[in-house]
């Protein structure tokens, strides 16, 4: 596929404007691409809003090449702030990771071995050092060894994709928000041609770009691909405080915590999240994350909780991504991860320049959908 006759560029649809939407989009638009953006909400007010927006690799060692995506996806993060400025939504201020037994710890501290074998940056302080050097209001032990990763980062998605949508709309990009696609046409060589909208409008199209999230499944069905996910749900706090007392994302003992503003800060736990299915209503997850927080960081004590979400993460069965052609349906593409909030500025360029170009980057040859069987 290229990007169309000299009389017209091709028309593609970016069905989710999440983080990974809107990287795609954004990439297709300043390259010539006619883009229509499609949400049934609004742009970044889905799983990217509800997301811890950690952008790192230490925690994506599971396998080699998605270790390597990435950090490719840290360093495009780098390369878009200086493209497009790091405005409200850029935070490269580090990430700090300690934990609360010895067998954690010694896990831990295992993982920081392999990544500085890897030639990935990871420095080791104590309790104090870090307490005195780093993030005063922590009540970490003195002698507890604590991760520090320099290079890691906290992003506001929303911001980010506000920033870019609106960048795109300025070169010519395409709107819809608030209305859901309903139905995708297929001609009769297998491509896709149409896009049907809730609303009732009808867009004639070269391409669709799956990047639906929690949703990507079941628009995948609507050209017959199967994709497999995952059910993994998470609940998320914002909490309000002014000012706020640390200023990076950190891994405390059963609390992730990290500012998301100058006065607002979120939570997140795993350990939370495994009650999600036992019952228990968001409002307690979130006290319990509350008091977690206050645990570890006690200038939280006057702090409020303000909002508070349960959302399914949108992560292939393999907990890989799933990205590129999907060669049984032409004009058809896919953009599904989990980590999208560190991806989405790599998987942006890389997925429009196959689109546009049909060269497929041996970056993404361990995360492309048709490893999915039908």
């Amino acid at each position: 596929m290229s990007v169309g006759s000299a009389q017209r560029p091709l028309r593609i649809a970016v069905i989710g404007v999440g983080v990974l939407g809107a990287c795609v989009g954004w990439n297709l638009s300043r390259h010539g691409a006619d883009v229509v953006f499609i949400d049934a909400g609004l742009p970044g007010e889905g799983v990217t809003n509800w997301s811890f927006s950690w952008v790192n690799a230490s925690n994506k060692t599971v396998r080699r090449s998605y270790f390597d995506l990435n950090v490719a996806g840290m360093v495009a993060h780098r390369e878009l702030a200086e493209t497009i400025g790091p405005d409200s939504w850029w935070h490269p201020s580090g990430h700090l990771r300690w934990a609360g037994d010895p067998a954690a710890e010694a896990k831990f501290l295992e993982t920081a071995e392999l990544l500085t074998n890897w030639d990935y940056r990871v420095e080791v302080h104590s309790g104090d050092e870090v307490r005195r050097h780093l993030e005063p209001a922590l009540t970490v032990p003195g002698k507890t060894p604590v991760l520090f990763y320099p290079d890691e980062a906290w992003v506001h998605g929303r911001h980010l994709v506000g920033r870019l949508v609106g960048l795109a709309v300025e070169s010519g990009a395409e709107r819809r928000s608030g209305t859901a696609v309903h139905d995708i046409g297929i001609a009769t060589d297998g491509s896709v041609r149409t896009v049907t909208l809730s609303d009732g409008s009808r867009l004639d199209v070269d391409a669709v770009v799956n990047s639906a999230g929690p949703s990507a499944s079941h628009l995948a069905g609507l050209v017959a691909r199967h994709l497999p996910m995952r059910r993994e749900p998470g609940v998320v706090t914002r909490i309000a405080c002014a000012p706020v007392p640390v200023h990076r994302a950190m891994h405390a003992p059963h609390i992730e915590i990290r500012p998301d503003g100058d006065a607002s800060m979120v939570l997140h736990s795993r350990e939370i999240d495994a009650l999600i299915d036992t019952g228990e209503e968001p409002a307690e997850l979130a006290r319990l994350l509350h008091e977690s927080a206050r645990h570890v960081i006690p200038a939280l004590g006057n702090s409020r909780i303000t909002q508070t979400r349960v959302a399914h993460r949108p992560i292939p069965a393999d907990g890989f991504p799933s990205v590129g052609a999907v060669p049984s349906v032409p004009g058809y593409y896919e953009a599904v991860s989990h980590s999208g909030i560190t991806l989405g500025p790599v998987i942006g360029r890389l997925l429009a320049s196959e689109i546009l170009t049909g060269k497929r980057d041996e970056m993404l040859a361990d995360f492309r959908p048709e490893r999915f069987s039908p």
